[in-house]
């Protein structure tokens, strides 16, 4: 995958400092200020699709259990997060409100495609297969690492994990990555990763604190959310790997409305709300500097 601004030993390593000098990150969104507002812009509002100009709201579909990115609030209705408060921010330049609606994952790029959601927004890691069906506006830096219980009691070792069961979400670049490990196991005549696929990342994370499964893959910002808020059950493993850009979900063909999102991403980051966002969720070590339609990657 692209290592594209952030190098994936620099994000590793400050990851790994933050998961050691912080304790916790679940109040995050609440100690810290709200997210700065934001000024309607003609030019940029000009842009919208008559859809979305129709409505007066932008339908964004997300995975809200992939804390800290997108997740509820303990109101268990609102979602919230890095995702969501900066994806309101985009939409306010555009002088309308984003209305965030949960869903599955595995079927969020295909409803997009479909229309039945004018834009996704839910940590998706640009690649080449996932362009095919959409075009995306890169705007953060994240890539894979491994999560395993605090001490690493059963020596889970990601390079050779065979006979483990080994915990991932549906529809996940890590579930390509566990298959690509698994098939490596059996040519070797060991016996096979045991990959156990949840819906949500948040049952994931439950499974592993309670020792049904020996280590859980993710994007590196959710594992080590996953490390602060339990730090006594918990402990990154290994190194990220595969740095890869995030990007928004768009429809193709709305090639002037892509280009508006990531022209509101450039003006929130000369404005620098772009990165208190990203700070208020304790997210900065995964910011870029140019904001990128369909980011180049090497999968």
């Amino acid at each position: 995958m692209s290592r594209r601004l952030v190098t994936a030993a620099a994000v590793t390593s400050a990851l790994l400092l933050a998961a050691c000098g912080s304790t916790s990150l679940s109040d995050s969104g609440k100690s810290s200020p709200a997210a700065p507002e934001q000024t309607k812009v003609a030019s940029l509002a000009d842009k919208l699709p008559a859809k979305i100009k129709a409505a007066g709201k932008i339908v964004v579909g997300t995975d809200a259990s992939y804390p800290p990115n997108e997740y509820f609030d303990a109101d268990g209705k609102t979602i919230i997060g890095m995702d969501v408060d900066l994806f309101n921010a985009v939409a306010q330049k555009f002088g309308v409100k984003a209305e965030f609606v949960n869903a599955n994952f595995d079927g969020l790029i295909l409803n997009v495609q479909s229309g039945k959601y004018d834009v996704g927004v839910s940590s998706f890691s640009v690649n080449n297969e996932r362009k095919k069906l959409v075009d995306f506006v890169g705007y953060y830096n994240a890539g894979t690492i491994w999560a395993t219980a605090k001490g690493n009691p059963d020596k889970v070792d990601p390079d050779n994990a065979c006979g483990l069961v080994i915990g991932v979400q549906t529809g996940t670049v890590q579930v390509q990555d566990l298959e690509k490990r698994k098939a490596k196991c059996i040519a070797d005549g060991k016996a096979p990763i045991d990959i156990r696929q949840q819906k949500e990342q948040t049952r994931i994370t439950t499974d592993l604190k309670s020792g049904r499964i020996k280590a859980m893959v993710a994007d590196s910002p959710i594992c080590t959310d996953a490390v602060i808020k339990a730090p006594d059950q918990l402990e990154l493993l290994g190194k990220m790997y595969d740095a890869a850009p995030y990007g928004y979900a768009v429809p193709k063909g709305q090639d002037e409305f892509t280009t508006a999102i990531a022209q509101a991403l450039t003006e929130l980051k000369a404005s620098g709300d772009y990165d208190k966002i990203l700070a208020k969720w304790k997210s900065q070590d995964g910011a870029v500097s140019t904001f990128e339609v369909n980011p180049a990657t090497s999968s």
